[in-house]
């Protein structure tokens, strides 16, 4: 299910406070105003003329296929259209409705409100993170000779004064990663990525003063990770290690999951979708039931729609344009767009001159409804987020 929303509330909420509308009214006036389209997939024709019947009768309306009112095919997708006002309504009609239709109504009734939700708070191994409050930042410290922005480090004492910096700049995470993720990337040996990480992470959580994160899809080096300091796991694979939710769920740590098709090395040969979003939300909804039927709090669970990962460039856009949709999932967003190949392509600079357009991109993520956004240049995207912030909150 994927929801769409054409005025924030927050702005409608302005605007009668503006004209002075009593506030008894504002709340009876709010849904009426606040419009949402609501795609469903694969409805079948009996349900999907019910559904529109009854939103016109409130004065909605849903567009489905021709086939399905012509009856040459058995299911159609669906676009709802209307106010919150009508939607609550709708829900009270289909409850006594066969079909499906009833467990259609609860299912619109949770998915209103975890794509409502702004209230994060994220606890890392006592910090507490306001997610609500203001878009973080997750500072990128790689230790890998291969990374593909050229900043990676081998030494520790250097590893840890870019992180004191990178706390300096405003970063309120650090994540710590062992092995390049950049397309055609080969694997790195367990041990040689233990023997990358494991110091540093030990070094950090003995000398920075905010969480730090490892990245890895390696259920074994995430556990040593969270024994020596660590308090986030950031799985760009979305816990294909079958171990990885179990150790994550017993640690009580956090952990971020990724959209990702195959492997780094194989990625970009999958970029074929059929509908590029709804792709993206059904993945990460089936590994956030993976997660918590695995024990781990669902208050620890951050996603991510991995930019540049198995996407072209032209869907990378695509999804910082339509990031909003994936609040539908009722967790906090991350977002990597960090020197990405997608800014260099539309600038035409190599890594390390893309920090405008990194800038750009995270403004846009953090205006879209991103919590979290992955960085190299933690000053300059600090500086861009505050001033985003303080106009959305203007």
């Amino acid at each position: 299910m994927r929801i769409l929303q054409s005025v924030r509330t927050k702005n409608l909420k302005k605007l009668m406070q503006d004209i002075r509308v009593d506030s008894y009214g504002i709340g009876i006036m709010l849904p009426k105003a606040d419009h949402y389209l609501v795609r469903l997939n694969k409805v079948s024709n009996i349900s999907a003329n019910i559904l529109k019947q009854e939103m016109l009768s409130l004065g909605g309306d849903v567009a489905v296929s021709r086939g399905a009112l012509t009856g040459s095919v058995k299911n159609t997708d669906c676009l709802l259209m209307g106010t919150l006002s009508q939607f609550n309504r709708l829900n009270g009609k289909l409850t006594a409705q066969p079909f499906g239709l009833n467990r259609l109504a609860e299912s619109l009734r949770s998915s209103f409100t975890r794509f409502e939700r702004e209230d994060f708070i994220l606890d890392l191994a006592g910090y507490r993170l306001n997610l609500g409050a203001r878009t973080h930042i997750m500072g990128i410290l790689n230790i890998t000779p291969d990374s593909f922005s050229g900043d990676g480090l081998l030494d520790k004492d250097c590893a840890l004064e870019l992180a004191e910096q990178m706390v300096r700049d405003g970063a309120d995470i650090i994540d710590v990663g062992g092995v390049s993720s950049r397309p055609g990337a080969k694997q790195v040996p367990l041990k040689e990525e233990l023997r990358r990480v494991i110091p540093v992470i030990k070094l950090l959580s003995r000398k920075i003063k905010i969480p730090i994160s490892v990245d890895t899809v390696k259920s074994h080096v995430a556990e040593q990770a969270l024994d020596n300091g660590a308090a986030m796991v950031n799985d760009i694979s979305g816990l294909k290690d079958s171990k990885m939710a179990k150790v994550i769920a017993r640690k009580k740590a956090a952990v971020v999951i990724m959209h990702m098709r195959g492997t780094p090395r194989t990625m970009q040969k999958n970029t074929a979708y059929i509908s590029l979003l709804d792709e993206v939300i059904e993945y990460l909804e089936e590994r956030i039931e993976r997660a918590t039927a695995s024990g781990i709090s669902p208050e620890k669970i951050i996603v991510d729609p991995g930019l540049g990962f198995a996407k072209t460039a032209e869907q990378n856009l695509e999804i910082l344009n339509n990031l909003r949709d994936l609040k539908v999932l009722g967790r906090p967003i991350l977002v990597g767009p960090s020197r990405k190949s997608f800014i260099g392509k539309l600038l035409k600079t190599a890594a390390q001159d893309r920090i405008f357009g990194t800038v750009a991109a995270s403004v846009v993520a953090a205006g879209n409804g991103a919590k979290i956004i992955r960085a190299h240049d933690c000053l300059a995207v600090k500086q861009a987020l505050k001033i985003g912030d303080g106009i959305k909150k203007s």
